[in-house]
Protein backbone atom coordinates (compact mmCIF):
# COMPACT_ATOMS: atom_id res chain seq x y z
CA UNK A 1 0.00 0.00 0.00
CA UNK A 2 1.65 2.77 -1.15
CA UNK A 3 -0.19 5.88 0.14
CA UNK A 4 0.42 10.17 -0.28
CA UNK A 5 -0.01 10.87 3.65
CA UNK A 6 -0.87 14.67 4.36
CA UNK A 7 -0.97 14.57 7.69
CA UNK A 8 0.33 11.16 10.71
CA UNK A 9 -0.87 12.18 14.40
CA UNK A 10 2.11 12.40 17.09
CA UNK A 11 1.12 10.15 20.18
CA UNK A 12 1.32 13.18 21.83
CA UNK A 13 -2.08 14.20 19.95
CA UNK A 14 -4.07 11.48 20.74
CA UNK A 15 -5.81 12.21 24.03
CA UNK A 16 -6.50 15.83 22.59
CA UNK A 17 -8.29 13.90 20.08
CA UNK A 18 -10.39 11.74 22.38
CA UNK A 19 -12.21 15.24 23.33
CA UNK A 20 -15.10 16.42 21.60
CA UNK A 21 -14.68 18.61 18.93
CA UNK A 22 -18.14 20.03 19.67
CA UNK A 23 -21.26 19.40 21.84
CA UNK A 24 -21.14 15.81 23.32
CA UNK A 25 -24.77 13.38 22.44
CA UNK A 26 -26.60 10.57 23.41
CA UNK A 27 -28.38 8.96 20.72
CA UNK A 28 -31.57 10.30 21.47
CA UNK A 29 -30.80 13.70 21.85
CA UNK A 30 -29.03 13.66 18.48
CA UNK A 31 -31.76 12.21 16.65
CA UNK A 32 -33.93 15.40 18.12
CA UNK A 33 -31.45 17.61 16.99
CA UNK A 34 -31.08 16.72 13.82
CA UNK A 35 -34.80 15.76 12.89
CA UNK A 36 -34.96 20.23 13.76
CA UNK A 37 -31.95 20.91 11.98
CA UNK A 38 -31.88 22.58 8.54
CA UNK A 39 -28.91 22.62 7.36
CA UNK A 40 -26.73 19.70 5.68
CA UNK A 41 -25.47 17.42 7.99
CA UNK A 42 -21.84 14.81 7.18
CA UNK A 43 -21.49 11.53 8.98
CA UNK A 44 -18.27 9.91 10.27
CA UNK A 45 -18.28 6.48 11.65
CA UNK A 46 -20.36 3.08 11.40
CA UNK A 47 -22.36 3.21 13.81
CA UNK A 48 -23.72 6.99 14.18
CA UNK A 49 -23.92 6.38 9.97
CA UNK A 50 -26.56 3.51 10.23
CA UNK A 51 -28.56 5.41 13.12
CA UNK A 52 -29.05 8.07 11.02
CA UNK A 53 -29.79 6.35 7.90
CA UNK A 54 -32.42 3.82 9.99
CA UNK A 55 -34.01 7.19 11.10
CA UNK A 56 -34.95 8.48 7.48
CA UNK A 57 -31.66 11.03 7.88
CA UNK A 58 -29.34 11.19 5.05
CA UNK A 59 -25.93 13.11 5.03
CA UNK A 60 -24.22 14.64 1.87
CA UNK A 61 -21.52 12.01 2.46
CA UNK A 62 -20.57 9.76 5.03
CA UNK A 63 -17.35 8.31 5.81
CA UNK A 64 -16.94 4.82 6.96
CA UNK A 65 -14.86 1.81 7.17
CA UNK A 66 -16.83 -1.03 8.34
CA UNK A 67 -15.58 -1.53 12.12
CA UNK A 68 -16.42 -0.28 15.18
CA UNK A 69 -13.84 -0.05 18.04
CA UNK A 70 -11.03 -1.63 15.35
CA UNK A 71 -14.06 -4.73 15.04
CA UNK A 72 -15.93 -5.61 12.33
CA UNK A 73 -19.64 -4.07 12.38
CA UNK A 74 -22.21 -6.42 12.16
CA UNK A 75 -24.34 -7.80 8.94
CA UNK A 76 -27.66 -5.60 9.67
CA UNK A 77 -25.56 -2.10 10.14
CA UNK A 78 -23.13 -3.16 7.13
CA UNK A 79 -26.19 -4.01 5.03
CA UNK A 80 -28.33 -0.06 5.98
CA UNK A 81 -24.68 1.44 5.09
CA UNK A 82 -24.30 -0.30 1.93
CA UNK A 83 -27.87 0.75 1.27
CA UNK A 84 -26.60 4.51 1.01
CA UNK A 85 -24.93 6.53 -1.81
CA UNK A 86 -25.53 7.65 -4.88
CA UNK A 87 -21.43 7.51 -5.82
CA UNK A 88 -19.02 5.13 -3.62
CA UNK A 89 -15.36 5.93 -2.98
CA UNK A 90 -13.30 3.69 -1.82
CA UNK A 91 -10.07 5.30 -0.39
CA UNK A 92 -7.11 4.09 0.95
CA UNK A 93 -6.25 5.93 4.81
CA UNK A 94 -4.21 4.06 7.17
CA UNK A 95 -4.41 4.40 10.62
CA UNK A 96 -3.78 7.69 12.59
CA UNK A 97 -3.81 9.54 8.79
CA UNK A 98 -5.11 12.15 7.17
CA UNK A 99 -4.55 10.82 3.20
CA UNK A 100 -3.91 13.13 0.70
CA UNK A 101 -7.25 11.04 -1.23
CA UNK A 102 -9.52 11.29 1.26
CA UNK A 103 -8.56 15.16 1.92
CA UNK A 104 -8.90 16.10 -1.71
CA UNK A 105 -12.20 14.20 -2.11
CA UNK A 106 -13.83 15.52 1.31
CA UNK A 107 -13.12 19.32 -0.53
CA UNK A 108 -14.29 17.77 -3.81
CA UNK A 109 -17.26 16.58 -2.30
CA UNK A 110 -18.04 19.80 -0.59
CA UNK A 111 -17.43 21.85 -4.30
CA UNK A 112 -19.91 19.33 -5.90
CA UNK A 113 -22.38 18.54 -3.45
CA UNK A 114 -25.28 17.40 -5.88
CA UNK A 115 -25.17 13.75 -5.08
CA UNK A 116 -25.03 11.42 -2.12
CA UNK A 117 -21.70 9.98 -1.41
CA UNK A 118 -20.37 6.96 0.86
CA UNK A 119 -16.54 6.96 1.27
CA UNK A 120 -15.38 3.36 2.26
CA UNK A 121 -12.05 3.79 3.91
CA UNK A 122 -9.53 1.29 3.49
CA UNK A 123 -7.54 1.35 6.52
CA UNK A 124 -9.44 3.62 9.48
CA UNK A 125 -11.46 7.11 9.41
CA UNK A 126 -10.40 7.93 12.70
CA UNK A 127 -9.33 11.15 11.77
CA UNK A 128 -11.69 12.14 9.05
CA UNK A 129 -13.64 14.27 10.95
CA UNK A 130 -10.81 17.05 10.64
CA UNK A 131 -10.77 17.63 7.36
CA UNK A 132 -14.38 17.04 7.34
CA UNK A 133 -14.85 20.17 9.64
CA UNK A 134 -12.19 22.36 8.60
CA UNK A 135 -13.40 22.50 5.09
CA UNK A 136 -17.14 22.72 5.34
CA UNK A 137 -18.73 25.29 4.44
CA UNK A 138 -21.26 27.02 7.01
CA UNK A 139 -24.38 25.22 6.14
CA UNK A 140 -23.00 22.10 7.17
CA UNK A 141 -23.14 20.08 10.76
CA UNK A 142 -20.43 17.06 10.92
CA UNK A 143 -21.04 14.57 13.53
CA UNK A 144 -19.07 11.76 14.49
CA UNK A 145 -18.83 8.78 16.83
CA UNK A 146 -16.55 8.96 19.97
CA UNK A 147 -16.25 5.62 21.33
CA UNK A 148 -17.84 4.88 24.79
CA UNK A 149 -18.85 8.44 24.93
CA UNK A 150 -21.47 9.31 22.52
CA UNK A 151 -21.67 11.18 19.16
CA UNK A 152 -20.37 15.19 18.51
CA UNK A 153 -22.46 17.04 16.59
CA UNK A 154 -20.07 20.21 15.33
CA UNK A 155 -21.45 23.05 13.38
CA UNK A 156 -18.86 23.68 10.70
CA UNK A 157 -19.51 27.58 11.30
CA UNK A 158 -17.92 26.68 15.12
CA UNK A 159 -14.63 27.50 17.19
CA UNK A 160 -13.98 23.20 15.83
CA UNK A 161 -12.12 24.69 12.52
CA UNK A 162 -9.21 27.13 14.54
CA UNK A 163 -8.79 24.41 17.25
CA UNK A 164 -8.43 21.29 14.08
CA UNK A 165 -5.82 24.13 12.68
CA UNK A 166 -3.85 23.99 15.79
CA UNK A 167 -3.98 20.40 16.08
CA UNK A 168 -2.90 20.00 11.90
CA UNK A 169 -0.18 22.58 12.58
CA UNK A 170 1.04 20.02 14.92
CA UNK A 171 0.99 16.99 12.93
Amino acid sequence: MNVDIKYVLPEELRATLRQPLGLLLGEEELLRKLKEYKGRIVSIGDIVTATILKHDIKPIFCIIDFKTKRGEIPREIRDIIESYGDIVLKIENPPGTISTELWENIEDIYRNPDRYVRIEIIGEEDLAALPAILLAPNDVTIIYGLPDKGVVFVPSEGLAKQKIREILEKM
